[in-house]
């Protein structure tokens, strides 16, 4: 299946490491990068049942006589193909309007902050506002370029968690990485979790995917979190019961932010490609 995932360039060194990150993504699961040099600040993305404005800062707009160059020279050093998006239509002369029919986007942790709050412990709120919205996951990378080598999907039983756990075994098919899941009990037992599994019939595949099931029923969570995998890809749902509601834009949120720096691949409550 042709997939591509939507990069939005910034030409500085923070940008690049964000770019490797989603130059990496693309290798292992077969996807096409499309890359967008932008040439303002600001642009709208027309989502389902929302209009996202997002807003750059202008270390996005660094150097444009370079970009391209440098955006090419990393394509070429990922032996990826160069494809660049450049909008064809405009709500202002100023405002231009980007698709929403990818299958992947990637972004920083926050895309509109240059240094303030760069590091863990902070999702921007136009991040928050595309995962809310999309149809596609949204891949959050790392400050610092850093390979993954395996999968760990939170699973904490709702129907979105069951999405995520669903994306991670078409990631674990397609790259031959070993699967983990990672769950954090609330008042339910192992097999409780395992009998939601069981009754959505991804029981036997996911027999021969997973490596490990992380589960605890007892302790810290953000203690517990130093059991994921560093050189994990971690794969979540963004909203839902439980955990995972809590988890990604709740009360959780600063405590996973800032004890695990690994990249995350979020799925909203709006995804629906490729399950």
């Amino acid at each position: 299946m042709y997939s591509q995932l939507f990069h939005i360039f910034r030409n500085t060194p923070l940008g690049r490491e964000t770019f490797l990150q989603s130059l990496y993504f693309c290798n292992q699961v077969d996807t096409t990068p499309v890359v967008y040099i932008p040439e303002f600040i600001k642009f709208l993305m027309y989502f389902d049942n929302d209009v996202v404005q997002v807003d750059l800062d202008e270390s996005y707009l660094t150097d444009p006589a370079t970009a391209e160059d440098h955006a090419r020279i990393l394509l070429d050093s990922a032996n990826l193909k160069p494809n660049f998006f450049t909008p064809k239509n405009f709500t202002a002369s100023t405002l231009p309007d980007i698709p929403t029919n990818f299958e992947f986007m990637c972004c920083p942790r926050s895309i509109s902050d240059l240094s303030s709050k760069i590091g863990l412990g902070y999702i921007g709120p136009r991040v928050r506002r595309i995962v809310t919205s999309a149809r596609f996951p949204v891949l959050i990378t790392s400050a610092v370029y850093k390979p993954w080598t395996r999968l760990v999907v939170f699973f904490g039983g709702s129907a979105n968690a069951l999405n995520a756990l669903k994306l991670g075994m078409r990631i674990a098919r397609q790259t031959g990485m070993p699967l983990d899941i990672f769950t954090q009990a609330e008042n339910r037992s192992r097999e409780d979790y395992a009998a939601i599994i069981r009754d959505h019939h991804m029981e036997d595949e996911l027999e021969r995917l997973q490596q490990r099931w992380i589960f605890f029923d007892e302790g810290k969570f953000e203690t517990n979190l130093y059991a994921v995998p560093h050189d994990a890809l971690v794969i979540l749902g963004a909203y839902g019961h439980g955990l995972i509601r809590n988890l990604v834009f709740g009360s959780k949120m600063e405590n996973i932010q800032s004890t695990i720096p690994n990249n995350l691949l979020i799925v909203g409550p709006n995804y629906t490609a490729g399950i």
